[in-house]
């Protein structure tokens, strides 16, 4: 199958239903099939041949979504970049996958001289955005109304649809290569499971260069369903969003659900045509979860399990509401079983099947996982070991088959030879008032190899010292589990993705205790 597939089909079943919304701009199936066919021509006339890489940089746009298609439309391949990368990383990306031809809005246009002066392989910039373009920078709609529609290529099956980059924190990023059939597969999938009206609005708030926004635009065209599209998460215009356009779905990270719901003016009226929350990307903390749903009780929530290397979701939750927790018991701490598309188990270091409730390391395969890392054979083999996928994920199964997540295994702190996962530790620390967020790292220890590190975020007004904290968790934790020591910060960093850049704190921490 090809991703473009769900165009055509929108475009005869429902051309004049709303396809994109974005800025107040709103265009119809017709009129986005039309734009894509016309955007797959300008990348014709600028030399891209099927299987050439494209890429772009810039926030989420209607644009952005007609520029995804019009590459499949092309038999191109797209490669969405980060848009919290430095230079060098964006120069790294763009070399290392050969591209020729990169899209850039206003907000990266002075990137432009530094990115074509270090890039080898790129021949050609297109500007998009409001503005005219430039001698240098052509405007993309200036290019686009020139151009004569192309004929969809229908590339489809195992070819490449998209290059994503993860990474880049701990050495060079590492290009996941992701074909139609991958994301189809997962996209048709996770639709099967969970009941997906085609009357649904579903607001983008997630990146399109992350898994999570990508895949979520994959399952909206399959499905051929109506696109609320935000350039960034910002809380107020989020809720703004939910009212005026009446969005039943999003896709959002634990950090945006305590950044809308901690909002002044948050409301619940303002949700109230939403129906499911869908989050993952990181750790759900089980208080943060149940305010929420006291807060939205007629709100579904899904939890879910991914990664870039399984074209998106691989396991859900949900949706579950206030009324179904006492029913699922500890079930609901979890991210649900394995989905249609994906075989799972959890091994030991030998790749042996663990028993329920050991934990181990998430090992999966199925239609939706990647190809490999591009250009990196050596990742790809250690990644991909007889067929299945190697997360780097900590979980274990209970007698059910629901997925316990409990860390990353890179997260995991090794202290006096126990092992503490810091997805528990944050839990146990968000049950407190005083705090609005947190991060558990593993810092350098003389006495214990490692030691429990916490950094906390208070909530506006509050008050707690790094006793009283670690008093709060002695009452639900383990001793040696507990944070042996605590920092207070005002906001902690975040991916743009929304996940919490541990690698920055441990790397702060460790410049401050070797100054």
């Amino acid at each position: 199958m090809y991703l473009t597939q769900g165009l055509h089909r929108a475009a005869q079943r429902a051309p004049e239903k709303p396809a994109t919304i974005f800025a107040g701009r709103q265009r119809t199936f017709r009129e986005l099939t039309g734009r894509i066919a016309r955007a797959a021509a300008v990348l014709h006339n600028l030399g891209v041949q099927p299987g050439d890489r494209v890429a772009i940089l810039a926030h989420n746009s209607d644009v952005y979504v007609e520029l995804l298609l019009g590459i499949w439309w092309a038999g191109a391949v797209a490669v969405p970049v980060n848009t919290r990368w430095s230079v060098s990383e964006v120069v790294y990306s763009l070399s290392d996958c050969g591209c020729e031809v990169l899209f850039v809005d206003d907000a990266f246009v002075d990137q432009v001289d530094s990115i074509r002066a270090g890039s080898d392989a790129l021949q050609r910039i297109v500007k998009i955005g409001n503005d005219d373009g430039t001698a240098s920078l052509p405007a993309y709609e200036s290019l686009l109304q020139a151009s004569e529609p192309l004929t969809d290529t229908r590339t489809g099956g195992d070819k490449l649809a998209a290059i994503l980059y993860t990474g880049g924190t701990t050495g060079f990023p590492k290009g996941v290569m992701l074909s139609h059939s991958n994301f189809w597969c997962g996209a048709v999938s996770r639709l099967a499971e969970t009941f997906s009206p085609l009357n649904g609005v579903a607001l983008f708030v997630s990146p399109f260069f992350h898994v999570s926004g990508l895949f979520r635009l994959v399952m909206q065209i399959v499905l051929g369903a109506t696109n609320v599209i935000e350039p960034q998460f910002r809380p107020e215009s989020v809720l703004d969003a939910f009212e005026r356009y009446e969005v039943t779905d999003v896709v959002l990270v634990p950090s945006m659900v305590q950044m809308l719901l901690d909002h002044p003016s948050f409301d619940a009226g303002r949700l109230r045509s939403l129906q499911r929350i869908s989050h993952g990307g990181a750790p759900m903390p089980p208080a943060l979860l149940d305010r929420a749903m006291e807060l939205l009780p007629d709100v579904g929530f899904c939890s879910s399990y991914g990664m870039t290397e399984t074209s998106g979701v691989v396991s859900v939750l949900g949706p579950v509401k206030a009324a179904d927790r006492q029913r699922l018991g500890t079930a609901l701490r979890s991210v649900g079983q394995a989905g249609l598309g994906a075989e799972l188990r959890i091994v030991d270091i030998y790749d042996k099947d663990l028993p329920p409730g050991s934990v181990g390391e998430v090992v999966l395969r199925g239609p939706a996982v990647m190809q490999g890392y591009w250009n990196k054979p050596t990742e790809t083999a250690a990644a991909l070991k007889d067929g299945w996928l190697h997360t780097g994920d900590a979980a274990w199964l209970d007698e059910a088959g629901h997925i316990h997540v409990v860390d990353r295994l890179k997260d995991m702190v090794i202290t006096g030879g126990e092992n503490v996962y810091s997805a528990e530790v944050e839990a146990a620390l968000m049950t407190h008032n005083a705090v609005a967020a947190c991060a558990v790292i593993g810092v350098p220890s003389i006495q214990w190899g490692e030691s429990v590190h916490a950094v906390i975020v208070l909530r506006p007004g509050a008050m707690a010292d790094a006793d009283e904290l670690r008093a709060h968790c002695r009452t639900r934790l383990a001793g040696y589990k507990c944070p042996k020591s605590v920092d207070f910060v005002p906001s902690l960093p975040l991916s743009a993705a929304g996940k919490i850049l541990k690698n920055r704190l441990r790397d702060e921490y460790l410049s401050r205790a070797t100054a």
